[in-house]
């Protein structure tokens, strides 16, 4: 049976609400804590943190800025941070989220994920869950059985009955 599908590629991308610019604000103004007027390098680390959930790279940040931090400024002002958190919001779709939790499982960096990945993974997320479980889970996510899953293996298994969300 085939799992994948290429529903989720033509996906709207989200709408951004009053509520969404609310948090934006509230954000900004927490990591503004010098109450200086704009964002630095690290408070907008800090609310990429607060508002998704994980650390942007270097190289993320260098572009959040670059394409944010306005002419003599020395940060990011709040409507820019707004509209950037809202285009990054927007375009945050269940691909990049599953492409992270693929390089989360993927410690070692070779791009597809062995039943090894799969076993210490599962044991720091969830310790007690039995051995066969894992393994049930990785022979579904090998769709090919060469004992490699790949990121679009791994992206078939999570998209797995989602609708055009």
């Amino acid at each position: 049976m085939e799992m994948c599908s290429l529903t989720h590629l033509a996906r709207k991308p989200r709408e951004i609400t009053d509520i969404d610019k609310k948090k934006f604000e509230t954000v900004y103004e927490l990591c503004d804590t010098d109450k200086k007027g704009y964002l630095n390098r690290e408070d907008l680390k800090m609310a990429v943190v607060m508002l998704f959930g994980y650390k942007p790279s270097k190289s993320e940040t260098n572009m959040l800025m670059d394409q944010a931090q306005a002419k003599d400024s020395p940060g990011v002002c709040i409507e820019m941070f707004a509209c950037l958190m809202g285009r990054k919001l927007s375009s945050d779709d269940h691909y990049q989220k599953t492409r992270q939790i693929f390089n989360t499982f993927d410690v070692n960096c070779r791009g597809f994920l062995k039943l090894e990945d799969f076993r210490a993974a599962f044991s720091r997320v969830a310790p007690r869950l039995p051995e066969r479980t894992v393994l049930e889970a990785f022979r579904l996510a090998d769709q090919d059985s060469d004992g490699h899953v790949s990121f679009r293996d791994f992206e078939c298994v999570i998209s797995y009955g989602q609708a055009n969300s």
